[in-house]
């Protein structure tokens, strides 16, 4: 059996991120963001939002641990950060309905979505360029990068929130990263 870990960033839906995968049938552990790597037996990682990037503990160090990872919002704007991306403040700021456009139909995260989705998502914070080997995967009016995926690694990074019920085929995300896990 498939097993994840979520990494808590200390966001207000981080539960409900664990309860999805659970859902689809999966072996999934919620954990402090203090806890290291080597410490986590794991098919994949996700992780999860969060306020700012002051809280985000060890969650970087996960980058760099030989398993597929999915930042959530906050997660992938640690993953750009820490990957020589730029982050900053977003024009929209707080949580809204967006329509995002899936700018890359073969990215194996997202590509099987309709070309323009409902998703749900914070724009306080977003990548304002992407880290070297990442393509952009998504995008909408509100914010230029909604997704991005660097395939070699396996680090993939949504701006929304998929685990919310306001986000269209938000499950469909969280299948296909289990299928990026199952197949690293």
């Amino acid at each position: 059996m498939t097993k994840i870990v979520v990494v808590d960033n200390h966001g207000q839906f981080t539960h409900l991120e664990q309860r999805a995968l659970r859902d689809l049938g999966v072996e999934t552990k919620l954990i402090d963001n203090d806890t290291p790597p080597a410490d986590v037996d794991a098919d994949g990682v996700v992780l999860s939002g969060g306020p700012d990037m002051d809280r985000v503990g060890r969650s970087p160090d996960y980058l760099e641990a030989g398993v597929p990872v999915l930042g959530i919002c906050l997660g992938m704007q640690i993953m750009a950060a820490e990957l020589d991306g730029r982050v900053g403040g977003g024009e929209y700021g707080g949580y809204a309905d967006v329509t995002v456009e899936i700018v890359d139909e073969a990215d194996p995260l997202v590509g099987s979505l309709h070309p323009e989705t409902r998703v749900w998502a914070s724009h306080a914070d977003e990548v304002k360029e992407l880290p070297t080997g990442f393509d952009l995967t998504a995008k909408s009016d509100v914010c230029g990068v909604e997704a991005m995926s660097d395939t070699a690694r396996d680090l993939y990074g949504v701006q929304w929130h998929p685990e919310v019920a306001h986000t269209e085929r938000g499950e469909e995300v969280f299948e296909n990263f289990l299928e990026i896990c199952e197949s690293a």
